[in-house]
């Protein structure tokens, strides 16, 4: 079979390797729904209710318990109100991670060519049930349906798809053997054979998060799984359906290809267990991927000492607003993309930088105070009628995230300029969905610096008055340096604003957007084109997807043997 898969899957990874060279638009994953027939949504709510009441078995060793059906027991509630009701089995980490050892040695011995078409083989049964896989995003992270569609399916495989075209491109760098000669000076030259061995590091953890468990994880999943490694996947406990479906198919595959299902496992957990940092520091465990708080981020990397361990954390992003040679434009795209997924997204831009003074349109001067009201309009315009609201906000994933909500709502953050209203969705009334808050500070103001200077998961935004569109850029990089960001933005029509802010995204280390307009958005990165993260400020040590994050999870062996020579 292995033969098989790769023959048929040589031209989609030979096609992606040459687009992470190119950076150009490509996908093999269609985005439109409709192109996974005419009754695959209906197919894939069947399978989702076929789970309810059930246990989600995947036939690992070591079971000793079992994790839910109800929340109290650590089973998964959707945002959207029902509970999944699907049970998950608790495995004995002393007995798993021995069998996922035992399974590493005829998968390393494999070869880069064969790991590779198991793991696109893998991702194109997963594009097979991307409608099962965005309903699973939608009811355990509260994705809207076009969110789900994305991020949950088939934007995440494309995450994994380019981790493997990396680990491809990593793992054949090398020549595996090659005669190595040395001319010497008075005789003949000095000769010898040598070989380059791969060698995977070990078992490799993936921690899984709520907000985006699938487009988060399936980087490392797929860059440790194509270099050898075993993966131990530990979903966060109310997130759990999305990667477990991942690991089901992983196995699936696996198993047909010869080789032993092991290799892909999963790990719920009960509730209070601990088991992250249990997993994360046992010495089995030689790969952490995590993507999360800045908290545990930090623990991790202070205790998970004998793993490379690869984190994005928490993030504070700011977009500039100095000028704009088209106003209604600037204002349309950046209502919709402060409400898209209800600002739960670890690129949406929580920090409006505005010269108090004003800016400067096509429309006229505006004042301070009028950008942010007219904000506000284009916000109330974009959600007026709930069921299209719903569509672009989604369902608040935990109720920390309604605290925020409320307390910016309260006053107790700073003036309310654009309050949040209650959204009632016309399919599930038991949803929690808010449209955006914004709240008004001043960037001079040491109190309201720290409150922007926190990250505000969900959509709660602040409209900071700066003296200058440079005292922006200055309060922007710091931010960025000091707390993390992934992603920053501006609307400028000057070339000089311009230049500065592109040279001081540059040194904080954070992927910068000018002046979008019409249907992209500061929240998106395109897969294979744009780099997720850059490991130069606190909100990532690692890169989604890039040389560094495959090339740590193997090693290179060399062996020298002396030809000699007549």
């Amino acid at each position: 079979m292995v033969r098989e898969l790769t023959h048929r899957h040589r031209p989609t990874l030979d096609r992606a390797r040459e687009t992470i060279r190119t950076r150009a638009h490509w996908s093999p994953y269609p985005e439109n729904p409709g192109a996974y027939g005419p009754d695959a949504e209906a197919r894939a709510r069947a399978a989702l209710a076929a789970l309810r009441g059930q246990v989600f078995d995947l036939g690992q060793p070591g079971r000793d318990g079992l994790v839910g059906p109800a929340p109290a027991d650590g089973g998964e509630r959707s945002p959207y109100g029902p509970e999944l009701a699907i049970s998950y089995p608790h495995h004995d980490p002393g007995v798993l991670l021995p069998a996922m050892r035992r399974a590493m040695p005829q998968w390393r011995d494999a070869g880069v060519t064969a790991r590779a078409a198991v793991c696109v083989e893998i991702l194109a049964r997963l594009n097979a049930r991307a409608h099962e896989l965005a309903l699973a995003a939608e009811h355990t992270s509260g994705h809207n349906p076009v969110m789900a569609f994305h991020a949950g399916a088939v934007h995440a495989q494309d995450r994994g798809l380019e981790a493997v075209a990396w680990a491809v491109e990593e793992q054949t760098r090398l020549p595996g053997s090659f005669v190595w000669s040395k001319p010497m000076p008075g005789s003949g030259p000095f000769v010898l054979d040598k070989t380059f061995t791969l060698r995977p590091r070990g078992v490799s953890l993936s921690i899984g998060n709520s907000v985006f468990p699938a487009w988060n994880g399936y980087p490392g999943l797929f860059a440790s799984l194509a270099t050898g490694n075993p993966v131990l996947v530990k979903p966060h406990p109310s997130a759990v359906l999305p990667l477990a479906l991942t690991v089901r198919t992983a196995r699936e595959v696996l198993r047909e290809a010869g080789f032993d299902p092991n290799l892909v496992c999963l790990a719920a957990e009960r509730p209070g267990e601990g088991l992250a940092r249990h997993l994360a520091v046992h010495p089995d465990v030689r790969i952490v991927d995590y993507a999360g708080t800045t908290a545990f981020g930090d623990w991790l990397r202070r205790n998970a000492t004998q793993a490379r361990v690869f984190t994005s954390t928490s993030a504070v992003n700011s977009l500039l607003i100095d000028s704009t040679d088209d106003y209604r434009g600037m204002l349309a795209n950046l209502a919709f993309g402060l409400a898209l997924y209800s600002g739960q997204l670890c690129t949406s831009p929580q920090n409006l930088l505005i010269p108090r003074d004003g800016i400067a349109t096509d429309e006229g001067h505006r004042s301070f105070d009028q950008v942010v009201a007219d904000l506000g309009t284009a916000l109330r315009e974009l959600l007026a009628d709930d069921a299209t609201a719903v569509s672009v906000l989604g369902a608040l994933l935990s109720t920390e995230v309604l605290t925020r909500v409320d307390k910016a709502a309260s006053g107790a953050l700073g003036k309310v300029a654009v309050p949040p209203r209650a959204v009632v969705h016309p399919d599930h009334p038991e949803a929690v969905v808010r449209t955006p808050a914004v709240v008004t500070l001043d960037g001079t103001r040491p109190g309201d610096l720290a409150t922007l200077s926190t990250e505000w998961l969900g959509p709660v935004y602040f409209a900071v008055a700066v003296d200058s569109a440079a005292a922006g850029i200055e309060l922007l990089a710091r931010t960025a340096r000091e707390r993390g960001a992934l992603s920053a933005g501006a609307w400028t029509t000057s070339a000089d604003v311009e230049s500065a802010l592109e040279d001081a995204c540059a040194e904080a280390g954070v992927m910068l957007s000018f002046n979008l307009m019409g249907q992209w958005y500061i929240t998106q990165s395109a897969v294979y084109s744009d780099l997720h993260g850059t490991g130069l400020n606190p909100a990532a040590d690692a890169v989604y997807c890039d040389a560094a994050f495959v090339s740590g999870r193997f090693h290179t062996v060399g062996v020298r043997r002396h030809r000699a020579t007549s």
